[in-house]
């Protein structure tokens, strides 16, 4: 008999053989056992009726789920109870959520579920988060960090049981849940590398969009999408995580030409600290890249406000490249 090596097992000796602390490991279990509770949720919410909308908008001025709200105050409640968290900004509340000021040592970034709107469909959505450190040579400002200072991040693909988790200077590997719930890792799993032979990329966006796009972007998509597949679920956790297999990119970019002068987004829409830097984060450490609408770094930019937005554009590290350079040509 074979048993596969635990997700807990292997974060434990890879702490010990960096020479890392263990408190990483309790802030980990916390968030694995949150992403539990919220797929047991999900499966069930609709024989509990907890797949409608709640008739309530949250800071973005979006419609709040059932479940958002439950994944939420299960995120917060085991993140305080971990003790390890100073402050988490959530995509459900306006201001940061003060948990543990005085022993914390870590800051989290999260959506609790990424893709509400396929919520009602019971189609997959994901919990998103990120990882920074605090300060520990001197006094911690609390300032919000860059994707190049994250320690971690991770999807928690919802309700298929897959987790992907990028470690700094380390790599991403991905978990998958087994019989008893139990996140493991396949045997000689080597860590995830986002493909770069053009013959598997895919493109992923919102092609009912395309029109509002930049004249540049439109272009470029017109001059190079017969040459990839297109798939697209509506969820950045979940066509990420279909990339980071097959490579190509996702892409999110600023609306500028909406019929609805209203509803343009020049910023873009995505939110940089707990969606854009995730992808990023991980398609760094996979081998890739990702930049905003300016042709810019994902990873470089510095957060100005909790709930700050951004254009995204990640995936197969030539094909990034090759929007990145059309984005910084002038017109």
């Amino acid at each position: 008999m074979k048993l596969k090596q635990t997700f807990s097992d292997f974060m434990l000796h890879h702490q010990e053989g960096h020479k890392r602390s263990y408190n990483f490991l309790v802030l980990l279990e916390a968030i694995q056992t949150a992403a539990k509770y919220i797929q047991y949720f999900y499966k069930t919410g609709s024989l509990k009726n907890l797949m409608g909308e709640t008739g309530i908008t949250n800071v973005q001025g979006e419609n709040v789920m059932e479940m958002d709200d439950i994944a939420n105050a299960i995120v917060i409640h085991y993140l305080r109870r971990s003790n390890q968290v100073i402050y988490a900004i959530t995509e459900e509340e306006a201001d940061p959520v003060l948990l543990n000021e005085d022993g914390g040592r870590y800051f989290l970034y999260f959506d609790p579920l990424d893709g509400s709107s396929n919520i009602k469909h019971n189609l997959p959505v994901g919990f998103m988060f990120a990882v920074a450190k605090r300060n520990l040579k001197g006094p911690e400002d609390g300032h919000l960090r860059k994707g190049s200072e994250l320690r971690a991040a991770g999807i928690f693909l919802i309700p298929t049981g897959v987790f992907t988790l990028a470690l700094a200077d380390t790599g991403v590997f991905r978990f998958h849940q087994d019989e008893t719930m139990t996140y493991v890792i396949p045997e000689n799993a080597d860590p995830l590398l986002i493909p770069e032979n053009p013959k598997s990329w895919e493109l992923s966006f919102n092609a009912s969009n395309r029109k509002t796009f930049s004249t540049k972007v439109q272009n470029w998509i017109e001059k190079h999408e017969s040459k990839h597949s297109f798939r697209y679920i509506g969820a950045l956790a979940g066509d990420f995580h279909r990339l980071l297999s097959n490579g190509g990119m996702f892409m999110y970019p600023a609306i500028v030409n909406h019929p609805k002068p209203g509803k343009n987004r020049p910023q873009g829409k995505l939110r940089l600290l707990y969606e854009a830097n995730v992808a990023a984060f991980i398609a760094r450490e996979a081998g890739g890249m990702a930049i905003d609408e300016n042709g810019n770094d994902i990873l470089q930019i510095k957060p100005e406000s909790p709930h700050q937005r951004t254009a995204l554009y990640v995936g197969s590290r030539p094909l990034v490249k090759k929007i990145q350079k059309r984005l910084r040509e002038k017109e």
